[in-house]
């Protein structure tokens, strides 16, 4: 194990695989149906940060209609079936995410904390010969709240000490993020902060202590380095260990 760097926790979605153009097809798609337009640049500028359930919520709340928990999880069923569709015919690992996690994964030990479905996750990581490489898969439904709730991040590093047997640091250990949101919540669970500009520009990665233009542009040292130094809050004030 390397001398500073002690785990990785991914966000999955504009990280490892570039399925938010697929997924915002498939609620358009699914959104269609019951009328409700969802344009793209509402997708990225208020709910790309959402899971599937507050997405559907956050958007009823926002055009001012009512939907029940029954109609919500049809809509959820609905919209999983559809990108289940759509990822049957797309490319969706990033380049250089595959050897990225590879190289990663000979080092230190791997979780994943998002919001998509879990079935999602594992399929497109089995499907690349990465499923194993993960100890811990934190998923939509996992936690009581989704980002930018600490709670997926906070599981996901829990589960991970557990699984491992280690005395694993935050401070010591790196969240890689597309979105502001994501970062947010990393934060909230101490952890160290990569942003990639996949999804959004460096601007509006608030918190992100390095940013880079995606996995290929990275490297398991380049983390080790990250760890090696102080945190940095994002006022740029040198941050407070973990208590």
């Amino acid at each position: 194990m390397r001398s500073a760097l002690q785990a990785i926790v991914f966000d999955f979605d504009g990280v490892i695989a570039n399925s938010e153009p697929l997924h915002l097809r498939a609620f358009q798609r699914t959104l269609a149906e019951q009328g409700l337009p969802l344009s793209a640049e509402d997708y990225y500028a208020r709910y790309l940060g959402y899971d599937d359930v507050g997405l559907f919520e956050a958007l009823a709340r926002d055009r001012a209609v009512a939907l029940g928990a029954g109609q919500v999880a049809a809509l959820v069923a609905r919209k999983a079936a559809a990108l289940q569709d759509l990822l049957e015919d797309a490319q969706v690992l990033f380049p250089g995410a595959s050897a990225f996690v590879r190289a990663a994964a000979a080092e230190v030990p791997l979780a994943i904390a998002s919001g998509a479905l879990r079935h999602e996750i594992v399929e497109i990581l089995d499907a690349a010969g990465l499923g194993d490489l993960f100890a811990v898969i934190v998923a939509a439904g996992d936690t009581p709240h989704s980002k930018p709730s600490p709670a997926p991040y906070q599981l996901a590093f829990e589960q991970l000490r557990q699984r491992t047997g280690r005395a694993l640091d935050p401070a010591r250990s790196v969240a890689i993020e597309d979105s502001r949101w994501g970062l947010e919540s990393a934060r909230g669970a101490g952890l160290r902060c990569v942003g990639l500009t996949t999804s959004y520009p460096a601007g509006e990665l608030d918190g992100a202590e390095l940013v880079v233009s995606g996995l290929d542009a990275l490297s398991v040292p380049m983390l080790d380095r990250l760890c090696a130094t102080p945190a940095v809050d994002p006022r740029g004030q040198h941050a407070p260990g973990p208590r």
